[in-house]
């Protein structure tokens, strides 16, 4: 793991989405992922201010590929707020694949926020919904909690943690990317895309 600068009562780490549906044998696994809970788990004893997001979809989520009779996952629809990836069914509420890798071991976290509960719009962000206009409130909370630094890790680099982490600097938060605590779907070269992406917006990225 990547040297971290020195953290202090201002910083946050915000762990994404490390939930059994993205891990071994999930619907939607992230090769590697299950690698993340070990590093996480040390990472977050350095912090005194640790969050987690979860996606919490309800049965039958627009962003569901069986939502769309004759559709494939990872195929790609045009829904009302735009271009959305379809996806297999995954962290569906209530279900054994949406709670927490049984092994994530963070007892102080202090904030457990919930994304992707709306059935008609799906939230990769921490901070917006796909829509654009929908916040989560995650900003607010931050900004009350004084905390102005956020250290991102989880999954998946390419996706959630990709476009919480371009929200967190338009929010105007110094945003760090954990790359060694992050893993990726990498499909037809969406990891160097978010890189870039994230690069440019000012994302500092370690490791």
């Amino acid at each position: 793991m990547t040297r971290l600068p020195a953290i202090g009562e201002g910083d946050l780490l915000l762990v994404i989405d490390l939930q059994n549906d993205f891990c071994a044998g999930g619907a939607l696994a992230v090769p590697n992922a299950d690698e993340l809970v070990p590093v996480i788990n040390r990472l977050a004893e350095g912090f005194a201010h640790v969050a987690l997001t979860q996606d919490w979809h309800p049965p039958g989520h627009l962003s569901f590929a069986s939502s769309h009779p004759g559709r494939r996952p990872f195929e790609s629809v045009r829904l009302a707020y735009g271009e959305q990836t379809l996806w297999p069914d995954h962290c569906v509420r209530n279900t054994p694949g949406a709670e927490f890798h049984p092994q994530l071991a963070i007892p102080h976290a202090e904030l457990i926020l919930r994304k992707g509960y709306r059935a008609e719009v799906d939230s990769y962000s921490a901070f917006h919904e796909n829509d654009r206009c929908t916040p989560t409130g995650l900003a607010g909370y931050l900004r009350e909690r004084g905390l102005r630094r956020l250290f991102l890790a989880g999954l998946a680099t390419d996706y959630c943690v990709h476009y919480t982490a371009l929200d967190a600097r338009l929010a105007g938060f110094e945003t760090l990317l954990l790359l060694d605590a992050c893993r990726a779907i990498d499909r037809d070269g969406s990891l160097a895309a978010a890189l870039d992406a994230m690069r440019a917006a000012g994302v500092e990225i370690l490791g």
